[in-house]
């Protein structure tokens, strides 16, 4: 096994975030009443800064927080009210936690207003497709952006979910992005790519997308994968609720790992913490099977 290429990102407070020695897990808050994965009320700040300081004593390395669902057929809402719902929460959090703060977003005025109130990342789900200022705003506080594959818009993305290769198509595609936010002045090296399992995907889409990481890694940078609870997990599992695939989850995400993915986003941090650690320690040992020697001792 190839050892997994290791990137430091710079965050706008001058520290570093290192990816690849280790698995990153990234916590997913959500302050929205209509997320597909959490039916508990999250549009109170005090529910969702509750749920992100659980996250953190969990073992949570990041933090995303979402005040728009993007689950498919989601009722859009404007950039002020998705604002009323991330503001104060990142507020409460940027004093109380060391993690980096990523703000789950495709407007630019709350990338830039999340960014002025201390967070350091922007996941953009669009991969700049709904509003290419999105990489201004990041390049303007050199922060971290996270490009996303996906087609259409939430209510007809499944419409777009044709593809003759998928691994390849979702490359080129993040490759065209990466691109952009390059024009925009986003430097290379501040960009993530996460290949959108469930986004503008059927079920064996997403297992090829999830098994093309290889492809992926081709574009030289870090590697997000969110298989959290999502409906593709179904193909393999039968048709059950979100919050009854946290097994199907864990499988994901250890394959996620296995295939070199450098963070992992997820509802159940706790659990998910474990097998990440566990994958990590096998593939470590994989590793140094093949003749990596950095010092280091499984």
């Amino acid at each position: 096994m190839r050892p997994r290429p290791t990137y430091d990102l710079p965050l706008p407070t001058g520290r570093t975030l290192r990816l690849g020695p280790r698995t990153l897990v990234m916590g997913i808050v959500n302050v929205t009443p209509d997320s597909f994965a959490d039916t508990r009320d999250r549009v109170d700040p005090t529910g969702a800064i509750e749920q992100a300081l659980a996250m953190v004593a969990s073992g949570a390395d990041l933090l995303d927080i979402g005040g728009e669902s993007t689950r498919p057929g989601a009722t859009p809402v404007g950039a002020d009210e998705e604002l009323s719902r991330v503001v104060p929460v990142i507020r409460a959090l940027v004093g109380q936690v060391d993690v980096p703060l990523s703000v789950d977003t495709s407007k630019a005025d709350v990338a830039r207003t999340a960014l002025a109130e201390g967070a350091a990342i922007i996941n953009d789900i669009s991969a700049l497709r709904y509003d290419p200022d999105i990489a201004g705003a990041v390049a303007e506080r050199s922060a971290v952006l996270i490009l996303m594959h996906s087609r259409g818009r939430s209510n007809r993305m499944y419409r777009e979910a044709e593809y003759q290769n998928v691994a390849g198509e979702v490359v080129a595609e993040l490759d065209d992005a990466i691109r952009c936010a390059e024009r925009s002045g986003v430097p290379r090296a501040s960009i993530v790519v996460d290949p959108g399992l469930g986004f503008a995907k059927l079920g064996d889409h997403s297992y090829a997308a999830l098994a093309g990481l290889n492809a992926l890694a081709s574009l030289d940078r870090p590697i997000l994968v969110g298989p959290s609870r999502k409906s593709f997990l179904s193909a393999a599992i039968g048709d059950v609720p979100p919050g009854e695939r946290e097994w199907a989850t864990a499988a994901a995400v250890a394959a996620s790992v296995w295939l070199g993915a450098h963070i992992v986003r997820v509802h159940g941090v706790r659990e998910m913490v474990d097998v990440v650690r566990v994958t990590d320690r096998v593939r470590l040992h994989a590793e140094h099977r093949h003749g990596r020697d950095d010092g280091v001792r499984p």
